[in-house]
């Protein structure tokens, strides 16, 4: 054990011993000076010194006494320098905690429009993280090196693959995110080995403000958000998949940004793609660029709440170019896949089930609306509505099953 002993109680047990010792100096010079003798002389000399002994003793109690004040003194500043030094880093750890709590809340104010998807350029370490999320749910990771951006992609298969048979789903973030935050919020990876399907997780190229995005339009090359070829570049990487696994049926999913780029891939069409599912993005009012599409299977969700894509879509104010760039509505976005699909939305649709996906929400928010026939053969199209679900909505396993369940069905 270690014993720690202050200059205070030092000082104070040497004045005690100090104290002693005179009393019994001057106790012993009395007795002497009772004592007759015929060596009075010694004796007198003696008490001489003894007195100055006393004297120096005292002296030195005396300068003890006052380094022992300034001693207390220096203690007490001490203390209360201490004191005020611990309330300036409780003030400061308080106000640093509350800024946390501020831009927690901001951000989440901001990133309401892309849950799980952060302001995270895409880099080494989010590909790193990707495969790293993959390889903890057991999947096989595989890079893809895209040259002419000179990134990587990574590709996940499940432990048991079938030549020509197992899909493959390319799952897209929405604005601002990167596949790592996109995967962590829709854990597709997790389902890789049981559901028996193959999983492609990219990340958009970077606008002038550096966050990823994708382009859902045919405006290429010409700075901003619609500055990059996406259809070239998403079907490169599917190619070069195919290169390394013989996959059978493709899938898009995308969430907000990533799902206008999912519907722009069906309307651009692209080798054995059977289906694509949106949440929370859409298309343009005017989409030229759909004209001619093939007929496709699609699902799309969307939230009454949504107050980042409306619901009902968005035709009040154009782009920064001053073109009509306005959004359509979920219903329209159904409705325009349908006749794609040779059948017609009906006007008043009656929901054939309910699901509780949102964990925001009480209840089971969402109605499931189809086209039970009428469709080109092998044709879905489905619209999910979630009653009172927002941009973000609190989706768990139960989405993420149902949304699996639904693209694989897709054949």
């Amino acid at each position: 054990m270690k014993v720690v002993v202050s200059p205070m109680s030092i000082s104070t047990g040497y004045l005690r011993h100090l104290n002693i010792v005179t009393v019994s100096i001057l106790l012993a010079a009395a007795l002497l000076s009772c004592v007759g003798s015929d060596e009075d002389s010694v004796g007198d000399e003696r008490i001489s010194n003894l007195e100055a002994t006393v004297q120096s003793l005292q002296e030195s109690s005396a300068a003890l006494e006052n380094e022992n004040a300034e001693l207390k003194a220096e203690i007490a500043t001490l203390r209360q320098e201490l004191k005020e030094a611990n309330s300036i880093l409780e003030t400061a750890l308080s106000e640093m905690d509350q800024w946390g709590k501020d831009e927690q809340w901001s951000k989440g104010e901001e990133w309401s429009m892309d849950k799980g998807d952060k302001l995270s350029p895409r880099d080494s370490s989010n590909v790193e993280r990707t495969a790293m999320l993959a390889e903890d749910a057991g999947g096989v990771v595989h890079y893809i090196e895209h040259t002419g951006r000179g990134d990587r992609t990574v590709l996940v298969t499940p432990q048991e693959f079938v030549d020509g048979e197992t899909p493959l789903i390319v799952s897209l973030h929405g604005f601002g995110g990167n596949s790592a935050d996109h995967a962590e919020y829709f854990p597709l990876h997790e389902q890789v080995n049981s559901r028996g399907f193959a999983l492609l997780l990219p990340t958009g190229s970077l606008d002038a403000e550096g966050l990823p995005f994708w382009n859902p339009t045919d405006h290429c090359c010409d700075g901003g958000k619609s500055g990059e070829d996406d259809v070239a570049y998403l079907t490169d990487l599917v190619a070069a998949a195919r290169k390394i696994k013989d996959f059978g049926p493709i899938y898009f999913f995308g969430y907000s940004n990533g799902g206008f780029m999912s519907h722009h891939m069906a309307c651009k069409g692209l080798p054995s793609l059977r289906a694509v599912a949106s949440l929370a993005g859409t298309s343009y009012v005017e989409d030229s660029s759909c004209d001619g599409a093939s007929p496709v299977s699609v699902l799309h969700v969307h939230g009454t709440d949504d107050s980042v894509i409306l619901f009902d879509g968005d035709a009040i104010e154009p782009d920064t170019n001053g073109e009509s760039a306005f959004y359509a509505g979920a219903e329209d976005m159904a409705m325009r896949w349908s006749q794609k699909a040779g059948c017609d939305w009906p006007e008043s649709p009656q929901p054939y089930t309910t699901f509780d996906f949102d964990q925001h929400v009480a209840g089971a928010e969402t109605q499931a609306f189809r086209l039970e026939s009428g469709c080109a053969n092998g044709i879905s199209i489905e619209l999910w509505v979630g009653e009172g679900s927002g941009h973000s909505p609190g989706y768990g396993n139960t989405f993420m099953d149902a949304l699996v369940e639904w693209l694989l069905a897709q054949e």
